[in-house]
């Protein structure tokens, strides 16, 4: 006993924690990886790990008795099924033709979203010039009005 904590608590905590982290670390990647193949790398690999070492962690602070057993049956479950599905949705995905991530994709995909900008800033420079001129002619309107009035005054 260690500080009031038993070992078998301690190896429990550890592994639940190593799982924890592996499982932040799919999260993290699901979300910062920039295309599909690389999202379920990410995702199949660790999270099938962070899983099973939590599940295992669960299976020593039980003991070993019959809940013990059934999560070691669900943890080889996963181990076998996480691999199997990411594999199936990846071959799929390539074969119908979603997009791969490649530098040069990235960069094309970097010019395009330029020329988008550089579209919209010359659309919004067109808009501004029209309305200046529209605000000259209808300054020139009223100026004439305005002199045409004073010449019917005099």
């Amino acid at each position: 006993m260690i500080c009031g904590v038993s070992v078998q608590e301690l190896i429990a905590f550890l592994l639940m924690g190593l799982g924890l982290i592996f499982l932040i670390g799919s999260a993290i990647g699901m979300l910062r990886l920039p295309d599909f193949y690389s999202r379920v790398h990410a995702s199949g690999n660790s999270e099938t790990l962070g899983t099973m070492l939590v599940f295992l962690g669960l299976a020593v602070y039980n003991g070993f008795n019959d809940t013990s057993f059934k999560l070691i049956v669900i943890f080889l479950f996963i181990f076998l099924g996480n691999p199997i599905g990411s594999h199936i949705l990846t071959k799929t995905a390539y074969k119908t033709g979603h997009p791969i991530w490649t530098l040069r994709r990235a960069q094309e995909l970097a010019e395009k979203a330029e020329k988008e900008a550089a579209e919209k800033k010359a659309e919004r420079a067109a808009e501004l010039a029209a309305a200046k001129a529209a605000e000259k002619a209808a300054a020139k309107a009223v100026e004439m009005e305005a002199g045409s009035h004073a010449n019917l005054h005099h």
